[in-house]
């Protein structure tokens, strides 16, 4: 064991691995139409299926958004995978169209200098069927679509890079209450951190490479279910712990992932209830990368 706050630490790792990000600021006229939106283009992780998962990285005071309104900086991501790319793009095309454009006032700007960009005319600009037209504001160039609540302004282009997916700690404690405070002290602490988000923030639902039923995706982790203690021959449940979030990070690089795992088990280590933290592998064989926890306490 190691030890961080006089909390015990696992001498294990966390695998993670590579996804390609957009990063973006959304802006609004008012914080409720800015706070819906980042949270409608950023819900339902849903990577394991192809698709994509987001999060809210932070919310930006007005002096750091292009148009001098508060903004939300969010990031969408989709695994790497040869067709990356056309993912991406098609899932920015679903999340802007249907969480952002829909809600009055809004704007989006690239958030992401990168050598690789995605167009958005294709997959979000074309909803001004045939009417959109690009034009240069904010010093940008920006696609002007009509609504018919006046207008929506989205950058023509979006920065697409690689990054880290995947990182994780589990907070082993002794109750939900704990297990509670505990989660939501850590994802408190890695908003902090510039380039991550934690598109689940506290995860209740722990998943395994293994499945009876993959037609469905990942299956609960059975082995550190506190709920079968006693009932399975193989609990790797800890004696005492009751509940274990798991906390998962993706971020623009591995020292962005790696000072937001460092974040969080500051934050949580030592909160009443903790017994101990520990992290998600599989042996090998989700991710290629192999973030060990010493590591990350250095």
């Amino acid at each position: 064991m190691l030890e961080i706050n006089g909390t015990p630490v696992e001498d294990t790792y966390c695998e993670a691995f590579d996804g390609v990000l957009t990063r973006m600021i959304i802006t609004a006229a008012d914080r409720p139409r800015l706070e819906g939106a980042a949270q409608a283009a950023t819900a339902l992780p849903c990577t394991v299926f192809g698709e994509s998962e987001g999060g809210i990285e932070s919310y930006l005071e007005s002096v750091e958004t292009p148009d001098g309104r508060e903004g939300a900086l969010i990031q969408v991501w989709a695994n790497k995978t040869p067709q990356a790319a056309d993912v991406l793009g098609k899932e920015l095309g679903k999340r802007i169209r249907q969480g952002i454009l829909v809600v009055p006032t809004t704007r989006v700007f690239n958030a992401l200098e990168s050598g690789d960009r995605i167009d958005t005319m294709d997959d979000v600009g074309h909803c001004g069927d045939g009417y959109e037209y690009i034009e240069k504001r904010y010093g940008r160039r920006m696609i002007n679509i009509p609504l018919m609540m006046g207008e929506f302004l989205v950058e023509e282009y979006l920065g697409c890079s690689t990054g880290i997916m995947g990182g994780n700690i589990w907070l082993m404690c002794d109750s939900m209450e704990s297990a509670l405070g505990a989660g939501d002290r850590a994802v408190e602490a890695i908003k902090s951190i510039s380039g991550v988000i934690t598109a689940f923030d506290i995860c209740s639902a722990g998943s395994k490479v293994e499945t009876n039923y993959p037609e469905i995706g990942p299956t609960t982790n059975h082995w550190y279910c506190p709920t079968l203690k006693g009932r399975i021959e193989d609990s790797k449940v800890p004696d005492g712990v009751e509940s274990i979030p798991e906390i998962v990070i993706n971020g623009i690089g591995m020292g962005a992932v790696m000072s937001a795992m460092k974040a969080g088990m500051q934050a949580s280590a030592g909160v009443d209830g903790i017994m101990r933290i520990s992290a998600g592998n599989y042996g090998g064989k989700l991710g290629s990368h192999k973030i060990m926890l010493r590591d990350v306490l250095k």
